[in-house]
């Protein structure tokens, strides 16, 4: 077979490639503790599941609105418009899964030669997607600033051009980071300037931890260059149910919606009604599993400063970054041997010298993980 050479410029999720190592070794009988994955380990709130069963029981599993159902759009809208984001449900595309949207997104606004820059450490999919369209590809490096945007906006500046695209994470997989008023303020300036178009991803909005993330597309001048992803994925612990959705002017929905009909034509019908009960019936679910998250985050950073490490305290997701020595791949990969702790290296977030700990997993578990890695000699 003669394959597109567009696949030849990404290589497999560094996150999957580790998970699926962490099941080879427990399917051998190894008693592996993941700090690996990017999903919570609660259950799917017990009202949008019921929301989910009745939707099918309803008869609610055909086709929908390619846009996705109006009951939805709508709910979409109101939550934005919580925000002070001004969207109808007419900005309102909804896909299985907030990967798609950006998947869409870029696809719609970039061409090959074109622009499009990440702050560093990033997603692993974004320079995938980026790649994948054919972009030049900048990025951004803010490690030496702790992973604050404000320090590295003149650096940001030299990796643009104008009309490019930026892709914005607060709150930050892989760092945790949420970005500061003064460093989106900086950032809307750059924008402005350099008409640049920006998506701004928001899946992890709702885990903050004393910190309220200020949505990029609220700031002046921003609205009319903005793309919001979001999903369910995160917040409301629906990873397997594959909803998610971007908000943006009617111009780009027209052009992504062209994309969205002729791929996966529309997400699942009933599980975008279980989305209106995800957005308006779950608020103290989540924000107990945010509490949960915010208690988890502390151990770890105490178990790691009692080691001697000491890390950036995150204000949001449920990841951190822990410098490692030597080669971050390589550190990864014998924590996993030696003391079958599953975590992820920093170089696939373009971070070489970390490795991103996930604490979606339990107290004890995360105390038995820190314990293995000193004992083994890896912290």
């Amino acid at each position: 077979m003669n394959f597109a050479d567009r696949v030849g410029r990404v290589e497999p999720s560094a996150t999957i490639a580790v998970s699926n190592l962490a099941s080879e070794l427990a399917a051998d009988g190894a008693d592996v503790v993941s700090l690996s994955v990017g999903e919570p380990d609660f259950p799917t709130p017990a009202p949008i599941v019921e929301a989910g069963e009745a939707a099918i029981d309803a008869g609610h599993t055909g086709y929908t609105p390619s846009n996705g159902v109006p009951e939805l759009r709508s709910a979409i809208a109101d939550y934005l418009g919580g925000m002070g984001l001004d969207y109808g449900p007419e900005n309102v595309i909804v896909t299985p899964g907030a990967k798609q949207a950006l998947y869409e997104t870029i696809q719609a606004l970039v061409n090959p030669g074109d622009r499009v820059v990440l702050l560093d450490p990033a997603w692993v999919s974004y320079e995938a997607m980026a790649k994948l369209a054919g972009a030049d590809l900048a990025r951004v490096d803010l490690s030496p600033h702790d992973f604050r945007l404000e320090p590295a906006l003149a650096d940001l500046e030299d990796a643009l051009e104008p009309g490019a695209l930026l892709i914005v994470n607060s709150p930050s997989n892989p760092t945790g980071a949420v970005y500061s008023d003064a460093a989106l303020a900086g950032l809307r300036d750059l924008a402005v300037e350099y008409d640049l178009t920006v998506i701004s991803d928001e899946i992890y909005r709702e885990i903050a931890y004393d910190v309220e993330p200020t949505p990029l597309a609220s700031l002046e001048g921003m609205a009319e260059r903005t793309v919001t992803v979001n999903g369910f994925s995160k917040a409301y612990a629906m990873t397997g149910w594959r909803l998610g959705y971007l908000a943006a002017p009617e111009p780009l929905v027209a052009e992504a919606g062209k994309l969205h009909s002729h791929s996966v034509s529309c997400a699942a019908n009933f599980v975008q009604r279980a989305g209106v009960t995800a957005l308006t019936e779950v608020d103290d679910v989540v924000a107990e599993m945010v509490d949960a998250f915010e208690t988890r985050r502390d151990l770890l950073v105490d178990l790691l400063s009692a080691e001697g490490i000491d890390v950036p305290t995150p204000d949001g997701a449920f990841y951190l970054m822990v410098p490692v020595e030597g080669d971050d791949a390589e550190w990864c990969e014998n924590a996993l041997e030696d003391a079958h702790v599953a975590t992820v290296p920093g170089s696939a977030f373009g971070a070489p010298g970390y490795a991103r700990f996930s604490y979606a997993n339990s107290d004890e578990r995360i105390r038995e993980a820190v314990e293995r890695l000193a004992d083994a000699g890896h912290l």
